[in-house]
Parts: structure tokens; sequence; C-alpha cells
């Protein structure tokens, strides 16, 4: 029930603060130095990239970037080069961290970051974003062992998130509610969190619910098996392309792409591709089907954070 009014509160929000798509480039003033001309001055495009942010952005058996928002990103630069009227700028993928993608960003060494970050108002101070390309549920995982099945069995206990995220907010605020005392820590990222769960240095990790698929992809299945996810939705994170903020003719031609692909119905293709087929390295599938949420999102496109 909770997930539930989360979710009808956040579409509420959507539906009453964003309107069409063409009032998105309108809001920031424009950089002293924008990134069309960055780029157009150095002759290439810089893109970050996760490098096991699957399925979003990773590396293949050959250490090349892929993934869903390595294809979005992937008609963004054919777009760049469009309007600056260079079909051979040169695209240069530059792995990224979730520690670092944002000040990477910020200093110029990229100029889009394609992974798997949440569009927050906190991150808005400081970076921009594109419409939403992808909806996530935050999720507690627990050890089947450790006896925890909902949140009030949470009280005294260790929550690991992987640093440079903020999911482990939703959690404080639950817990905050129903007068709840808990530890957190960090890991270095998503996979040394659910090491420290699986180790016992944590009692629960909290994550998007799709980052954890992904992460259990490669985890052995004795492993797996020792795992479970409590039901409950703690908040949603709603993902996007980030770049750098005050730059409205590039967030204008960010946006236009990305919503050219939804209506042409080119999204739901790419997402299929990564959500609901095999993909690599191992040919797994995560099977998981477009959200209500997101599909909506796709005809409502907007660029709210949470």
């Amino acid at each position: 029930m909770r997930g539930a009014a989360i979710l009808n509160t956040f579409l509420f929000g959507v539906a009453l603060l964003f309107g069409s798509i063409s009032g998105l480039a309108q809001e920031a003033p424009r950089a002293s130095s924008g990134t069309l001309e960055k780029i157009r001055a150095n002759d290439t495009i810089y893109v970050g990239y996760r490098e096991a942010a699957i399925p979003f952005s990773y590396v293949d058996a050959g250490g090349q970037a892929i993934g869903y928002s390595w294809d979005l990103c992937g008609y963004l630069t054919e777009a760049i080069k469009s309007r600056l009227a260079r079909p051979n700028l040169t695209v240069v993928p530059v792995p990224v961290t979730v520690s670092s993608r944002q000040m990477m960003l910020e200093a110029g060494t990229i100029d889009l970051e394609c992974g798997s970050t949440s569009n927050t108002e906190q991150r808005q101070r400081y970076v921009a974003f594109s419409v939403t390309t992808f909806v996530a549920g935050v999720k507690v995982v627990v050890r089947k062992d450790a006896g925890i099945r909902a949140l009030a069995d949470m009280k005294g206990k260790v929550v690991v998130s992987a640093a440079g995220t903020g999911s482990e907010n939703y959690v404080k605020s639950a817990a905050a509610r129903q007068g709840l005392a808990l530890a957190y820590r960090q890991g270095r990222d998503h996979a040394d969190a659910l090491r420290q769960l699986l180790r016992g240095e944590a009692d629960v990790l909290v994550l998007d619910d799709v980052v954890l698929q992904g992460l259990l992809m490669n985890v052995p299945e004795a492993e797996r098996a020792r795992l479970v996810a409590i039901d409950e939705n703690f908040g949603f994170e709603p993902y996007a392309i980030m770049f750098r903020r005050n730059d409205p003719a590039f967030k204008q031609l960010v946006d236009e792409t990305l919503v050219g692909l939804m209506r042409r119905g080119e999204l739901e293709r790419i997402y299929a591709k990564w959500f609901a087929s095999p993909i690599p390295p191992k040919g797994s599938n995560l099977q998981l089907p477009m959200s209500e949420l997101l599909k909506r999102l796709l005809l409502t496109p907007n660029d709210k954070g949470v």
C-alpha cells in the first residue's frame, strides 16, 4: 500500500509541475561557454559510462561500452554531429564511477553521463538532466537468515548502500517515521555493498530494483539463494542522462532527440533489447517489462527530479 501511495504522489507531482517539452529548455540562463561550442572547438564528444551498471552502461567481453543508456547516448552523439554539421566528430568513451561522475561532468572532463543516475533536486543544483528515461523502485535486500521481513524488523540493524547514491535516504525517512534507530555504512560501489551484506558486515542492502537484478546476474546461484528482497518499494528514482547545467541550447537538443525516440516508439524497442531480451555477457534475460509509470512518462516526457 505504501508503494502505491508513493507512486501516486510522484505522478501527481509530474502532472502538476510539468507541461510540454518545449518549456524545458527555457528554465536556465545561457552558459558563458556552451557544451556545443566546447565540442566544436575540441572536435570531440566525451561520453561518460559506467563499467558495471548492468544493463544501463557496462562493458562487454571486449571491453567496449554497451547498454541501454549507452544506446540512447549513441542517438545523442549523432544528433550533436548533425547539429554541428560535423559527421566525423570523434566520440571518446570515458569510464566514470558513482563517486566521480558528477565531478567529471562539472569539470568538463565529460560532456554527457550515460549510466544509471537518478535525477534529484539536490543534484539539479549543480548539473542538468534530460527527460526521464527510466524509473526504478528503491528496494531493500536482506539475507534470509537475518529474520528481516519488514521495516519494523530492521531496528538496530546495519544498512549499507553504494557511495554516491541517495537510495538510503528513503529508508532513513521511513525509519524515522517509525522511530527506528539504524546504523548506516557505504560500499565503494554496488558490488562492494552487496559483498558486505553477504559477508555479514551489514544486515540490509538498499538500492534500486533494476540495479539489484543486474548485480545478481553475476552472483553464483548459491549466493543468490541466501538473499531475499522485501516486497515494499521505499521510493521511486527517475533516471536520466546528465550534462552541464545553464546550457539551454544543449538541453533542448538532448530532450528533443530523446522525445523523438519516445514518439517514434524507438525507445521502447531499445528498452526491450536490454530489459526483456538476452544480453551480454552471459545471455541472461532480466525479464523486466516496462512499468506503467514509465509508459505514462513516455507519453508526457518531463525532467522532474525527486
